[in-house]
């Protein structure tokens, strides 16, 4: 993710001797939390700039900044007054949009002079306020932006948000009363953006949502064309549709419905990547009944074994809570046992932390904060096992790479088994002439817990 400070230009254009050029009003931007709300972010800058607004490079080169929140869990809200405080104190002129603008009153307690809130995924609204507080100025040689849109992700990978909202019910979980119920875009709109993005240059899509497996239920999977091809609105034949692309195609936030079997045919033929991102979150049936969990009841663990049989190079990852409220030592251990059968690829895992608003608040027997880490130490020893064999065979294969950047005389790529910034990365020593944004093939020639090393395939 981007720093949420906005950074210094590194040079400055010199004015035109032939013209004197209004000075476009410029706007900074601090974006926080997750991908989701970088794709907002993208979408307001997207709007300002097609309407003169230039964005700031730092507090001070801004007329007044706004600042994009996460409101999902305690520390998140933290991070994001302390971002407000701080744009405040740069700037001193400051609009506030996403999750945590669902809470106004949060805000205003702690930073009254804000001139606006605004809640999640309300664009029209952030332009209004934009409007308001720093209108527009007419200039005549405004360049238009790019046909894809202002993007804040490196050129060649981008986020594809398919959908807003969600309407499950998660015991720990506010995001359905902040963002609403799910809203999916048409396959239509959603492909034309794609296709916009992968002709611009981006060589992997990462297909984001709050529940992407549900994509579509709202608008009764209403059928579009694309490409002369009718395609409904539903999650396989979207998967279908970006698979014809000449990219990678990353699905993340996919709930284990049945339904999403019959991508793994598709992952099989090479038409999407081999990558499936799902939030179990826990492994004890009585612990997923109390976070009123979707899909708690399938038998998860024969699932996956029948991805890997459909699918044998597929990478799982997913996220888990420990300390949930009256999580036993047994339940615990039943997380630990599910772990170990299903070897997850890739692991992330988060200690509990009530949320304002959550009905989880209200059930009895919190864990304690100690308990909680002495889980959390556990449960991430047993992940990083895993995690060391199933790197530990990489060693020898010869692989694809897309580089993410080059630094300190060494490239920093992943496999089509990593996502940025959430997963491990693979380490070319020596990077020859590689750049980001190129595609490689490398030789693995160590492991970690979590990272690989690598030689470019050829070089001695």
């Amino acid at each position: 993710m981007p720093s949420r400070k906005p950074r210094k230009s590194a040079s400055r254009r010199k004015p035109s001797a032939r013209r004197t050029r209004v000075r476009a009003p410029r706007v900074g931007f601090v974006s926080l939390g997750c991908p989701k709300a970088l794709v907002d972010s993208e979408r307001i800058i997207t709007k300002l700039r097609s309407e003169g607004y230039e964005v700031a490079p730092t507090y001070q080169a801004a007329d007044l900044v706004v600042v994009n929140t996460c409101g999902f869990i305690d520390s998140a809200v933290d991070e994001s007054l302390e971002a407000i405080g701080e744009a405040l104190a740069e700037n001193g002129r400051v609009l506030v949009t996403g999750c945590l603008g669902a809470r106004p009153e949060r805000i205003r307690e702690r930073h009254p002079q804000v001139l606006s809130i605004t809640g999640p995924h309300a664009y029209e609204d952030v332009v209004r306020a934009v409007h308001t507080h720093l209108p527009p100025r007419h200039d005549p040689f405004v360049d238009l932006v790019p046909p894809q849109g202002v993007r804040l992700t490196p050129r060649h990978y981008a986020y594809l948000k398919i959908s807003e909202g969600c309407n499950n019910r998660c015991s720990f979980c506010i995001i359905p009363a902040m963002r609403g119920r799910l809203a999916s875009r048409p396959i239509d709109d959603v492909m034309r953006e794609a296709e916009r993005l992968v002709d611009a240059g981006v060589k992997e899509l990462l297909v984001i949502s709050q529940d992407t497996s549900a994509y579509g239920a709202d608008l009764h999977y209403r059928k579009a064309s694309w490409r002369g091809e009718e395609y409904a609105s539903r999650f396989i034949d979207l998967a279908r549709a970006l698979g014809t692309l000449e990219a990678w195609i990353r699905l993340h936030y996919v709930y284990p419905y049945p339904h999403v079997d019959a991508v793994i045919e598709l992952m099989a033929e090479g038409r999407v990547l081999p990558y499936l991102d799902i939030p179990f979150q826990h492994g004890s049936p009585s612990v997923l009944k109390r976070m009123r969990r979707p899909a708690h009841a399938e038998d998860t663990l024969e699932r996956i074994r029948c991805w890997r049989r459909g699918c044998p190079e597929l990478t799982i990852r997913s996220t888990f809570i420990v300390g949930f409220p009256g999580e036993t030592e047994a339940e615990f251990e039943e997380l630990l046992a599910w772990i170990d059968e299903a070897e997850l690829d890739r692991v992330g895992c988060f200690k509990y932390s009530p949320v304002e608003g959550a009905r989880a608040n209200a059930l009895p027997d919190h864990i304690p904060a100690q308990l909680q880490d002495e889980r959390y130490q556990r449960f991430m020893e047993r992940a990083a096992a895993i995690s060391v064999k199933h790197l530990a065979r990489r060693v020898g294969e010869r692989t694809r790479v897309l580089v993410d950047k080059v630094e300190d005389g060494i490239a920093i790529a992943r496999t089509q088994a990593d996502a940025p910034e959430i997963d491990g990365v693979v380490r070319i020593d020596p990077p020859g002439s590689l750049r980001a944004g190129d595609w490689a093939d490398v030789v693995i020639t160590a492991a970690d817990a979590y990272d690989l090393t690598a030689r470019l395939a050829g070089a001695s």
